[in-house]
């Protein structure tokens, strides 16, 4: 008798209540004293103080005011707080890596508070430029759309990934704009013109 294996489970978007579930404070509960990724890189931690803010637009270059952000990046040595990183153990306490923040429900403007991260070992010796990674969901996108963040001072001219986008001119979208001394803007565009070149990962 052959094998029946189960349908696979229909694809669903966010839906309306992932900030509760992931956010509670947002949709007014507090349910922690300090909710997970509002933290990346504690008071203590060395390395050059950043402010990442920007807006997810849409097709129409419409804010998406009901959206969740998550990013996760190196420290200023290059280094992950994570097991698999082989310098992980030399990571700052307090350094995270990981912050998670929801976009304004009036202006659509996320932020994040961090440091700089540096450059970090990438695969058969080819390094990686410093960068963030984002991760972003929200009612109306099925799947989690994976992107980076680059900032426009560094080189990155041999970065891995950015060598593979076939289009040279869509790499700008992944550049940020240095606004200011430490100020960065990074706006994600989901479709139009200037998409947003998004990960498969």
């Amino acid at each position: 008798m052959p094998l029946e294996y189960p349908k696979e489970t229909p694809a669903q978007t966010a839906g309306p209540f992932v900030h509760i579930g992931a956010m509670p404070r947002i949709a007014g509960f507090t349910c922690f004293d300090v909710e997970l990724g509002q933290q990346i890189a504690g008071p203590d931690v060395p390395g050059e103080r950043i402010v990442i803010e920007g807006q997810i637009l849409d097709g129409t270059g419409t804010p998406c005011r009901d959206t969740m952000v998550e990013v996760w990046q190196a420290d200023d040595q290059g280094r992950y707080a994570h097991p698999e990183d082989p310098r992980g153990a030399e990571v700052a306490d307090g350094f995270t890596g990981f912050g998670r923040a929801h976009t304004d429900f009036d202006t659509g403007l996320f932020r994040f508070e961090t440091i700089k991260p540096g450059i970090v070992p990438g695969r058969h010796g080819r390094d990686q430029a410093p960068h963030v990674s984002f991760w972003i969901v929200a009612r109306g996108i099925n799947i989690g759309l994976h992107t980076r963040m680059y900032f426009p001072e560094d080189n990155t001219s041999t970065d891995p990934v950015l060598s593979m986008i076939e289009q040279p001119h869509r790499r700008d979208t992944l550049i940020a704009e240095r606004t200011a001394d430490g100020q960065y803007r990074f706006d994600i565009r989901l479709q139009g013109d200037r998409e947003t070149v998004f990960l498969d990962v």
